[in-house]
């Protein structure tokens, strides 16, 4: 038997890029997370308050989150994730940005489709 067989884990990969269109939206909205977190310890509050106040890819961050990807998900459940988020130089129209040949067999593969 091969892994595939035996495994009830699954790695799900998934990159996003988003366009920001108002930074002080998404820095009050990352705010009114971190004030509704009751369990935060107020050392961690006030260095999250920071970084979602300087950065708003770490405000981002801070927003996506998940276990609020996966938690309507049936059958399943979340048991580990991570995350980052950086500011990108991002152009659509440049080769480095379409999906290689590798990543759309991947994606089929995973998918059933192909």
């Amino acid at each position: 038997m091969n892994a595939e067989d035996t495994s009830r884990f699954v790695r799900l990969r998934v990159e996003l890029v988003l366009e920001v269109h108002d930074e002080d939206e998404v820095g009050k909205a990352a705010m009114r997370r971190v004030a509704a977190d009751l369990d935060l310890p107020a050392a961690e509050r006030a260095q999250a308050e920071a970084a979602v106040t300087e950065d708003t890819a770490e405000a981002l961050a801070y927003l996506v989150d998940p276990f609020d990807l996966v938690s309507e998900v049936p059958g399943v459940e979340l048991q580990q994730a991570s995350w980052s988020s950086e500011r990108i130089d991002y152009d659509p129209d440049s080769p480095d940005w379409e999906l290689d040949e590798e990543d759309v067999e991947d994606d089929e593969d995973e998918d059933g489709i192909g």
